[in-house]
């Protein structure tokens, strides 16, 4: 977990603090690792597979707005209000993760505002390489709206 690309900004001492809270998991094909809507808890580190990202289109089913695969951040709809999942995350394949614990995760960021911002920060550059992917994935479906729904971009 240490060595994740997610945390490589991190200090030492981050990274022993996030590894206490840190377990393994895996997800079957198809399994549905959280949904649009539902209490966000739980964050995952990817290491193997791939997970779809997906929203709900009223009138056009679900559309994956992006596929995530080892060396990604699933998950950070826990440390900021309304503390709910904005999209629905499904294993492609089978995956496996590293599990952190946000409740303990948000408790020692309170706790301590170092750790808190620094934290923050990692989250921050996660959330903005995503949007920054998903707005690419949204201009493509644009460019090719004949596109099947449900069906990501490549990576």
């Amino acid at each position: 977990m240490a060595d994740h690309p997610v945390f490589a900004t991190l200090g030492a001492a981050e990274r022993v603090q996030i590894a206490a809270v840190a377990r393994p998991v895996r997800f079957g094909a198809g399994q549905r690792v959280f949904a649009e809507g539902a209490p966000a808890r739980g964050c995952w580190l990817l290491q193997e597979g791939r997970v779809a990202l997906e929203v709900d289109v009223p009138g056009g089913g679900r559309v994956v707005v992006q596929t995530l695969g080892p060396g990604d951040l699933l998950g950070w709809s826990w440390f900021a209000p309304p503390y709910r999942w904005q999209v629905t995350a499904r294993a492609l394949g089978p995956t496996s993760a590293i599990e952190l614990d946000t409740t303990e995760l948000r408790a020692m960021a309170d706790q301590d505002p170092r750790f808190g911002y620094a934290l923050a920060r990692t989250l921050f550059a996660a959330s903005l390489e995503r949007l920054q992917a998903t707005r690419a994935r949204l201009l493509d479906l644009r460019r090719r709206p004949d596109e099947p729904r449900g069906r990501a971009a490549p990576r």
